[in-house]
């Protein structure tokens, strides 16, 4: 993709992160290069995205920059249009009950035997070991990583025996494992450098070891480096299990799809459906792509793709989800969404872009990160030059610790804090069909303490069904339905819906209209016949010669019925009224008192009548503002955001601007495309207790970052004074880095089992 002004955006795959360091150096490399801009590097999802001035700096010279610092990289296109699948997953498919394509679930037993080799440079030696996607499904003594640990564990326990049995030459044995463990290590720091990198955990590591034997510790630096390899391990191991809810998405789309092509069937690639295609799905089969069902009736479980465990029956009109599964009868689908749009591709991009959207304490992180190491640095400078030469303290005793101080010095875990936990709880969430675009969202829907819910779509159902249909002097029933349905042709509002449906039930067919246009919270006009007709609110019709005082008295009966009442009417001539319910969500009041209980205020802002939206808000026990247009909707907002954090959640159009405006977004599943791409988070079970769910996902991750915090601040800060003191050493410092990156890790992995739907 080019720009205007001769840029162009750029994606890559980049294996072998696994922590938060690695995104930082290459981030950092790939910037300075001239021609380079926007650069993005998502840790957790392996990927590389700039934008780029090919005529100062070529692709190419980006691949060169990456591998140098000891990273494998490849082009990302081609796997995310086509396959759908995120980071490095071209091939990789040890979630097998996904990979595939599930007829007769076969060719199951294979796949973990089609993942892709790559070429490691540099990987496959000690030192700072990246993960490999080769290794992934392996035990932990088959990876790269794991031979790495028995190497030089292996060269380790060999000098112990040289030096038990030859104690002449003494620690030599040990200098040559430190030098054979190291090299590889230093060779990445110089390269580190000279991209203008100088504190990085390979230079710390390299100066760490040099410096041990040049003091007689040989043994300790061979021990370092031995300890080293052990934390990159369990490093990996952690890392990997925190991607491995995020790849499960990418697997769930079959790779193929029963195509019906004049009477038959052939099987083509899933990735190549378009809109309007017809596929037939059989029983057990996943559902490949967004469509509508156009015969058949079956039991879908969407468990996969929503979290909801109970299989709903979907029959001739339905929409179903790629991803879904079929349990019990063939369904012909017709394709409603290319495979680049369905529900899992917009997962899946979600989950893509959501480390773009930084939290503000991850941004703070990062800054901090900045100048901590190279203050670290300094501090351990002075530990090293202070006592000797203004206090004739031996040197030795001080060079080791502060030796020690820049093994305590990098910022792994600290940086890695943070994307963990948003990983984590953006993973947990996606299972249960709760989307969060990144740890931005996150972090401003733990501080929400107060909710404007849309009422129509999103505390109804928003399928309201006509009640009551009452008609003017001479006109018929059936007049009226004619006439008020075809102003509504073509539309797909609810309440246009409604009246269709009762017209076509009643036997009536619209008359010909054309020139349909809103009334933007007011009604719709169009050219019905030769005239011009509305379907409208009862005031705007008051107001315009459509209805009467004595229509409007009936009009305010019925909303004080909790009904939604509209006026049919030709110039100056009222026709009739027509009478709606919209029936609140099953759920909805259960969710109102969990946000209650969790200290968050509720309140519904509708475009509906005064009455009829508090028919709705008193049985649900909240607050409510009626008669809103859209701009309405938005000032609202905008004045309780003077008082916290606000959530907007609604699913039409017109609650776009509300959205935006909004601390965070939310639409509804069953929303409109504009909802969705406009909101910060979406629903897709279209429950409304999947809303204090995600308060509390959200609430729960933020906890979980401040944990990781203490964790990682706590650590450094305990082992810099032993350090400094002497009651620490080398193999403790090491033990301390790596050892907080993978506990801070671990934390992290709690929020995969942690369950937002259950009340605290």
């Amino acid at each position: 993709m080019t720009a205007s002004n001769g840029e162009t955006a750029c994606d890559w795959t980049v294996s072998g992160m696994d922590c938060g360091s690695c995104a930082t150096k290459i981030k950092d490399a790939v910037a300075r290069l001239p021609g380079v801009s926007s650069v993005e590097v998502g840790m957790m999802t392996e990927r590389l995205r700039l934008t780029l001035d090919e005529a100062q700096t070529g692709r190419d010279k980006i691949e060169k920059t990456v591998r140098a610092l000891g990273y494998e990289i490849a082009p990302r296109a081609a796997s995310v249009k086509k396959e759908f699948v995120l980071p490095g997953e071209g091939a990789a498919k040890e979630h097998g009950e996904y990979a595939d394509h599930d007829h007769a679930s076969r060719d199951r037993a294979t796949q973990a035997e089609a993942s892709p080799k790559r070429d490691d440079s540099g990987h496959g030696s000690p030192g700072h070991v990246h993960d490999d996607p080769a290794d992934r499904g392996k035990r932990w003594y088959q990876t790269s990583k794991g031979k790495l640990v028995i190497f030089t564990a292996v060269l380790l326990g060999a000098a112990w025996i040289i030096e038990y049995l030859a104690p002449e030459i003494g620690k030599w044995p040990f200098v040559a494992a430190c030098v054979i463990g190291v090299a590889p290590v230093a060779k990445r720091a110089f390269a580190a450098l000279r991209m203008g990198q100088p504190f990085t955990i390979e230079s710390l590591m390299t100066v760490a070891a040099i410096g041990a034997l040049f003091i007689d510790a040989a043994a300790e630096a061979a021990i370092v480096v031995f300890l080293f390899a052990v934390g990159e391990v369990l490093e990996g191991v952690a890392a990997g299990k925190a991607r491995e809810g995020i790849r499960a998405l990418a697997n769930l789309v079959p790779k193929t799809a029963l195509l019906e092509v004049n009477g038959t069937t052939k099987e083509v690639a899933a990735a190549s459906l378009s809109v309007g295609q017809m596929i037939l799905v059989r029983p057990g089969d996943r559902i490949p792509a967004d469509g509508e069902i156009s015969e058949g009736t079956s039991g879908v479980d969407e468990s996969p793709v929503t979290g909801e465990s109970v299989p709903k029956t979907r029959g001739p009109g339905d929409s179903v989800f790629a991803g879904s599964i079929n349990t019990e009868a063939a369904l012909r689908i017709k394709v409603t969404k290319g495979p680049e749009d369905n529900t899992i591709a917009r997962i899946i991009r979600l989950v893509e872009e959501a480390e773009e959207a930084r939290a503000p304490t991850e941004r703070f992180i990062d800054r901090f990160s900045r100048w901590y190491m190279p203050a670290i640095v300094a501090v351990a400078a002075l530990v090293v030059l202070v006592p000797p030469l203004a206090f004739g303290q031996p040197w030795d005793t001080w060079v080791y610790r502060g030796l020690a101080l820049l093994l305590i010095g990098c910022p792994c875990a600290l940086v890695i804090s943070v994307p963990a936990s948003i990983a984590s709880a953006m993973s947990t969430g996606a299972k249960r069909g709760l989307l969060m675009k990144g740890g931005a969202v996150i972090e401003a829907a733990a501080k929400v303490n107060r909710i404007a819910f849309d009422k129509t779509g999103t505390l109804t159902h928003g399928r309201p069904k006509v009640t009551d249909v009452v008609v003017f002097g001479t006109t018929t029933e059936a007049e009226l339905l004619a006439v008020a349905a075809g102003v509504e042709t073509g539309s797909s509002h609810p309440l246009a819906i409604a009246i269709l449906n009762e017209a076509k039930d009643a036997g009536v067919v619209a008359l010909p209209s054309r020139d349909a246009k809103a009334l933007m919270g007011k009604g719709v006009i169009a050219t019905v016949g030769e005239a011009s007709a509305w379907v409208a609110s009862p005031r705007y019709a008051m107001e315009n010669g459509g209805l009467d005082g004595l229509g409007l008295r009936q009009a305010t009966v019925f909303e004080e019925d909790g009904k939604t009442a509209v006026a049919v009417f030709r110039e100056k001539t009222p026709l009739g009224l027509i009478a709606m319910r919209d029936e609140p969500r099953a759920d909805a009041k259960d969710a109102v008192r969990q946000l209650t209980a969790m200290g968050v205020t509720s309140v519904i802002l509708t475009g509906d009548n005064p009455r009829t939206a508090a028919a709705i808000a008193g049985g649900l026990g909240m607050e409510f503002q009626a008669d809103m247009m859209p701009e309405d909707k938005l000032k609202a907002i905008k004045a309780m955001s003077e008082a916290g954090g606000v959530m907007m959640i609604g699913d039409g159009i017109n609650d776009a601007p509300a959205l935006k405006q909004a601390s965070v977004g939310v639409a509804m599943g069953s929303g409109t495309d504009v909802a969705l791409e406009t909101a910060d988070a979406a629903i897709l079970r279209d429950r409304v207790t999947d809303i204090p769910a995600t308060i509390r996902l959200s609430r729960a991750a933020m906890a979980n970052i401040r944990q990781n915090v203490t964790i990682a601040l706590g650590l450094k800060a305990v082992f810099l004074v032993t350090s400094v003191l002497g009651l620490t050493g080398l193999w403790i410092a090491i033990l301390a880095d790596t050892g907080a990156t993978v506990l801070v890790t671990l934390n992290a992995l709690r929020l995969l089992r942690f369950n937002p739907e259950r009340e605290a």
